[in-house]
């Protein structure tokens, strides 16, 4: 095995197991995390650069994607 992730459901394995077999030609010069798409690369970077301009209207926390704050929004 290539990681010591599990599924239950043999589709989302499959789906996973692009993640591996992918060529991650885009590095960030920052922490060294590849990529196998730049805008997945760009949108990384956010994480470095401490921009959190999504804000979580029911306690304030930021996030620096829009979908992180949708997943924080479903623990209120």
């Amino acid at each position: 095995t290539v990681c010591s992730k599990s599924f239950s459901r043999s589709s989302n394995l499959l789906q996973h197991q692009r993640v591996h077999a992918t060529k991650k030609s885009y590095d960030c010069v920052e922490c060294g995390k590849s990529f196998s798409r730049n805008s997945a690369l760009s949108q990384h970077r956010e994480v470095h650069r401490g921009e959190r301009m999504f804000q979580c209207t029911d306690c304030g926390d930021h996030f620096t994607r829009s979908s992180s704050l949708t997943l924080h929004q479903k623990t209120h």
